[in-house]
């Protein structure tokens, strides 16, 4: 089991910043995929940005430029570095990863962290 726990959402203003941090309980387990969802009332639960163990990373279009994803070496926590806020980003914003365990992959989620963009 991987247990993920997200921090850093929080009120802002547009065009402010926020960097959200997402921890794994362990890095025992490799990890074929992290990356940062974001569920808006009303709406399905999105991919925003997510990368692999070589780097390669993709993002939706909307955060093109504004945020930026990445990881520590010991591939336990990873970041998303989120400028130029838009009123349109507010969402929760969910941590999710995928597991190798060699016989199988499994995904894990976070519980999310809210991220509320407004004047």
């Amino acid at each position: 089991q991987v247990q993920l726990v997200e921090s850093g959402g929080g009120l802002v203003q547009p065009g402010g910043s926020l960097r959200l941090s997402c921890i794994a309980s362990t890095s025992s387990i490799p990890f074929t995929f992290m990356g940062w969802y974001r569920q808006a009332p009303g709406k399905a639960r999105e991919l925003v940005e997510g990368m692999s163990p070589s780097g390669r990373k993709n993002y939706d279009d909307s955060v093109k430029g504004r945020f930026t994803i990445s990881r520590d070496s010991a591939k336990r926590t990873v970041f998303l570095q989120m400028d130029r806020l838009k009123t349109e980003d507010t969402a929760v914003y969910l941590c999710g990863v995928v597991g190798d365990h060699g016989v199988g992959f499994q995904e894990y989620w976070g519980q999310g962290t809210q991220v509320t963009v407004s004047s």
